[in-house]
């Protein structure tokens, strides 16, 4: 049922995200420090433009779950979160509701908790046009955010086999909406091939969502007679790398990106923000907390975190999420291999704080 794969996923995320500090792509990316070169605190603002919308913060709580009675009491507790927080809120993929209407009430909790907040709707690239009214409608929702998951489809015992289809499904969603479409990975990555593509569809914003947090493929093996998928453990590409992969195409297109996958600290997010993401989510990390500590642990964090982001925007000179792209930052270890097989010129970004421009301004 899919109630039980749901409750399933939530626990293994869960397991999964108990190593909150293990080495990632993140720690590739170092910032130059300048020591006369920091900013006053209370000059800085959190706020950043996400596509055509204005969010109040660069730190969201990513699409996690939904779809069961265990589910929804999470998608309670984290709405309150977002609530107390101020910080926009994801749904996790609202298909269970057009499986079973009884569901419905476990994902409409995000906007009853948060009436006044940033909330997004999230589906698959299966939904239909129709589909995705409906659920923007269910939680007023501000977006949509629709997942592309292919690698996880694959291991997903029960899992999709057709996928040729998707890009169709996403232009015609995108082009009856009246919301922003946010097209995001669940963790495998993207490229700076599929978020040119996203923007001939008519996508504006795209989440790289890399490997590095929770890893869905492992997931979903667990979850086999045999576990025999293991082969694709580690598939894709870092968040660090997709942003770097990805930002000459975006900037062609002007599709604003967002990052998420492998997230472990507010330095994490300000490395994201430095790197082009105009914002960044957490998924696995803040569940982790939420079901050990409880919500107000999770409220107390995220407002540390969003602390130590201003702190170290302001320590390193500048007064909003956009002015980090304006940081030097050097790329080492797997990352720079990552760039120098694809092409990117990593360069440019150690010396951006002295002409004051983005490398791809």
């Amino acid at each position: 049922m899919s109630g039980d794969r749901k409750d399933d996923h939530v626990r293994l995320a869960t397991e999964q995200n108990r190593d909150r500090h293990r080495r990632n792509d993140f720690d590739d990316v170092r910032f130059v420090h300048h020591a006369l070169g920091a900013a006053d605190i209370e000059a800085v603002s959190l706020r950043t433009r996400v596509g055509a919308m204005d969010w109040p913060v660069p730190l969201y709580i990513n699409g996690m779950t939904g779809g069961s009675d265990a589910t929804a009491i999470v998608n309670r507790d984290l709405a309150v979160v977002a609530r107390e927080t101020g910080i926009p809120i994801a749904s996790g993929s609202m298909s269970p509701v057009f499986k079973d209407r009884d569901t419905t009430g476990g994902f409409r909790v995000l906007r009853e908790e948060n009436p006044s907040g940033i909330v997004l709707a999230n589906l698959s690239a299966n939904a239909t046009p129709e589909q995705a009214h409906e659920a923007v409608g269910i939680l007023g929702a501000d977006a949509l955010q629709i997942h592309v998951n292919a690698v996880q489809e694959l291991v997903m015992p029960e899992g999709d086999r057709s996928f040729t289809h998707w890009p169709e499904n996403i232009a015609s969603i995108a082009a009856s909406l009246d919301v922003p479409v946010v097209v995001k990975e669940v963790g495998f990555g993207m490229s700076g091939e599929t978020v040119a593509e996203l923007a001939r569809l008519g996508v504006g914003v795209v989440d790289v969502s890399g490997r590095g947090g929770t890893d869905f493929a492992a997931i979903e093996n667990a979850r086999r007679t045999g576990a025999d998928f293991a082969v694709l453990s580690g598939w894709g590409q870092s968040a660090v790398g997709g942003l770097l992969d990805s930002r000459a195409a975006a900037e062609d297109a002007r599709v604003t990106l967002l990052a998420s996958g492998g997230v472990r600290t507010p330095l994490d997010v300000v490395r994201a923000l430095a790197l082009g993401a105009s914002a960044v989510g957490v998924a696995g990390g803040f569940l982790r907390i939420l079901r050990q500590d409880g919500r107000d642990a999770l409220i107390a964090e995220i407002r540390r975190w969003l602390e130590q982001i201003t702190a170290i925007t302001a320590l390193l000179g500048q007064t909003s999420p956009a002015g980090l792209r304006n940081t030097d930052v050097v790329i080492t270890g797997e990352v720079r291999e990552f760039c120098q097989a694809r092409g990117i010129d990593i360069t440019a970004y150690a010396t951006r704080r002295g002409t004051g421009k983005d490398t791809l301004s």
